[in-house]
């Protein structure tokens, strides 16, 4: 505590160095228009005691807390003779004492310092109208009496949970918990004492923790008052805390922020050469917070959450900041004191600074100001440069065309490499566009595949690592491609033929027919056969009932046959194509006939010829899992002679294009072709076809099915060598 009350004072000695302007002095030492202190009082509003400060002027203040109980307010360039203190103590007001200090700054500036004690363990807020000064602090529960009945709360739980890099020590009660109490014992075994009045405990006297500064967590009776509960968290170094409540005040959790090895490390880590803004650090210890009062606690859990966003950029302890026409060297100057940074601020730097800061973090007050006025840092080792940003952008720029200036400097020199595997006219544009400074040049030797570089020696140093690297033997993929045809055709034919011949004889002398047909009339040399149909004829049938009937004379046959066909039959084709090729490599192979097609043209025969062939085509890539993806082109093209054109067949194809990703020695459908066609026909005799149960005797069925099926498979393997 002792430590945070000097903190305190060594920041109000800051900013009354900063705050300080150069007027004259008068003879008591003061400014001679310097403000006074006139009036301190105290009223209370419902649940929250107020206490006002009025000074003469506006004056900037800077707000601290060193311990949970006390409250100091450093008021710059104030003087206190001849004030009025009108703070009248009253049991509702949480603020129990007003004390008023006069002192000066370094520079001699007389400083007015206001110290409140607090009733209880809170944070008050601090706010500001023109010339007054407003503390607010809300009421919490009352202290405990000594003749209580019985305890309003327990202690149902001890829960430790992470909070990114910090840990959250949670007591749950089943009512109100309040502190009364919290401070941080160094003298012996380093712990956290906390004091719960008219609370009992539910829970074993010794909770083991482990996480992060908590090693264990001891609740029991406080020795010098028994009905008060003391809750001790055991420690095992020096670490920051704050205190939180739940919005009902049933729970009370005190959070263990981890330290910061190097206060600049969150400036340097994630800042670029020229900032805009300064990182979140943290280099002082966090003022315990205690718990908010049950009227404003959902008021405090809204504010909480929208602060989230600005609690995860911004890590510094929380301080206030009034400052009205203050010179804003002198304001960051006061920031060096309060990070705990060696801050060197440019001499370009010039302006005032106008902010009304609560309860912020120090990080983010000084962002802030530097973006208002169009600042940025570097950092150097433990120190912190502050300057304009153009100022920093062209150092930046003149650094830059510095090292390139030194980088290009110097002799140089001739390297030749050898490739084993790599190509060398493919891999010089990638070292000139990669490694070779601007000075540098490359050559390239087919016939041994070599590589000659010029240039400095550190930039050949790159460039033959580089050459390791990308030189070495590329994995081989085969990839099998099988293409299956399967054929499957069935037909049907079922008829009925009726049909008659009828021969006319002519014998010399005589003027007659014998068998006269059709009523032709004539003579006629020898036979002549007149042929006729009834129905359709089956053709080629494979088997036949026939009947004929005809006269003695031949002049008349009468032909019924009943003649069948079916016809059944299945096909499979197999084509394997393969093909190995290096890692991103397209490979091609090809298996078929040319068919010959000629062109006539003004009396000129021109032959050309058209692939009927099966081709695949495959460029594989090779990835980090084992896997293969293959940009594949398959495509399976055959002549058919049997519908040929001027002699010329057409060519049937099945073609397949497409991107798959397999594993290695896997099999993949990569296409499939389904064809199915059914037919069904019938010929008939008109009219006669429908006479009842004779019809099927002028009639004919056909049926036909036909499936095809194309399916292809892909199959990559990984050869390494």
């Amino acid at each position: 505590m002792r430590l945070r009350y000097r903190f305190s004072i060594l920041l109000g000695l800051c900013v009354a160095t900063a705050l300080g302007a150069m007027a004259p002095l008068g003879a008591s030492g003061a400014r001679a228009d310097a403000a006074t202190l006139k009036k301190i009082a105290s009223r209370i509003d419902g649940h929250t005691g107020i206490v006002t400060i009025e000074a003469s002027d506006p004056v900037p203040y800077v707000a601290s807390q060193p311990d949970p109980r006390v409250l100091v307010l450093e008021l710059r360039d104030v003087v206190t003779a001849g004030f009025t203190d009108q703070f009248s103590p009253d049991p509702r007001n949480p603020v129990a004492a007003v004390q008023v200090e006069s002192g000066q700054a370094v520079d001699g500036v007389d400083v007015a310092r206001v110290r409140l004690t607090l009733s209880q363990a809170m944070r008050p807020r601090v706010r500001s109208s023109r010339n007054i000064i407003y503390v607010e602090a809300d009421r919490l529960a009352a202290e405990p009496m000594i003749n209580v009945v019985g305890p309003a709360a327990a202690i149902r739980d001890v829960r430790v949970t992470r909070r990114g890099q910090a840990t959250a020590v949670s007591l749950l009660g089943t009512g109100r918990l309040v502190a009364t109490s919290v401070q941080e014992e160094t003298k012996g075994p380093r712990r956290l004492v906390i004091d719960l009045p008219n609370v009992t405990s539910a829970v074993q006297a010794t909770t083991p923790i482990n996480q992060g500064p908590v090693g264990s967590v001891r609740i029991g009776a406080n020795p010098k008052a028994p009905i008060i509960t003391q809750v001790v968290m055991d420690l095992s170094r020096q670490t920051t805390y704050r205190v939180e409540s739940s919005p009902d005040g049933n729970d009370l959790t005190v959070v263990f922020d981890e330290p910061v090895a190097d206060p600049v490390a969150a400036l340097r880590a994630p800042a670029p050469a020229v900032a805009p803004s300064a990182q979140a650090v943290s280099a002082q210890p966090v003022t315990p917070a205690p718990a908010p009062s049950a009227p404003r606690a959902a008021a405090r859990a809204q504010a909480a959450s929208a602060d989230a966003p600005a609690q995860s950029k911004y890590t510094g302890h929380p301080v206030s900041l009034d400052f009205q026409g203050a010179d804003l060297r002198a304001v960051l100057r006061t920031f060096a004191e309060i990070s705990g940074l060696n801050i060197v601020i440019d001499p370009t730097i010039v302006g005032t600074v106008d902010v009304a800061l609560r309860d912020v973090p120090w990080d983010q007050a000084l962002d802030i100001i530097l973006r208002a006025n169009k600042l940025g840092y570097v950092v150097d080792a433990t120190i912190v440069r502050i300057a304009p940003l153009d100022v920093l952008a062209k150092e930046e720029s003149d650094r830059l065309k510095l090292q390139e200036a030194q980088a290009q400097a110097g002799e140089l020199r001739v390297l030749t490499r050898a490739l084993s595997y790599a190509t060398a006219k493919d891999l010089a544009k990638l070292l000139v566009d990669t490694v070779l400074s601007k000075r540098g040049s490359i050559q390239t030797h087919d016939a041994t595949n070599t590589l000659i570089m010029n240039d400095l020696p550190d930039r050949l140093g790159r460039a033959s690592d580089l050459i390791d690297v990308l030189d070495v033997p590329q994995p081989q993929v085969e990839i099998e491609a099988r293409i299956v045809q399967t054929t499957r055709e069935f037909a049907r034919q079922l008829g009925v033929q009726w049909g008659f011949n009828a021969f006319t004889n002519s014998v010399p002398g005589q003027d007659h027919f014998q068998g006269a047909v059709g009523g032709r009339t004539g003579a006629i040399q020898g036979p002549a056969p007149v042929d006729s149909a009834v129905n359709l004829r089956v053709p080629g049938a494979s088997s036949a009932l026939g009947v004929a009937i005809g006269t003695l004379t031949g002049t008349f046959n009468l032909d019924v046959a009943l003649s069948a066909i079916e016809k059944q039959g299945q096909g499979r084709i197999l084509s394997t194509p393969r093909v190995s090729t290096q890692n991103n490599i397209e490979a091609e192979i090809t298996q078929g006939v040319q068919i010959p097609i000629q062109t006539v043209a003004n009396n000129t025969v021109t032959v050309t010829f058209k692939d009927a062939a099966l081709t695949l085509r495959v460029k594989p890539q090779i990835t980090a899992s084992n896997t293969v993806i293959m940009q594949i082109s398959v495509e399976n093209a055959s002549p058919d002679f049997s519908r040929q054109v001027n002699n010329i067949p057409p060519i049937d194809t099945q073609r397949a294009n497409t991107r798959v990703l397999v594993t290695n020695g896997e099999t993949t459908v990569i296409g499939g072709i389904y064809v199915s066609r059914e037919q069904t026909n019938q010929d008939r005799t008109p009219g006669l076809h429908r006479v009842p149960l004779l019809g099927w005797l002028f009639k004919r069925d056909t049926v036909s099915d036909e499936n095809r099926e194309l399916l292809i498979f892909i199959t990559p393997k990984i050869v390494r060598l």
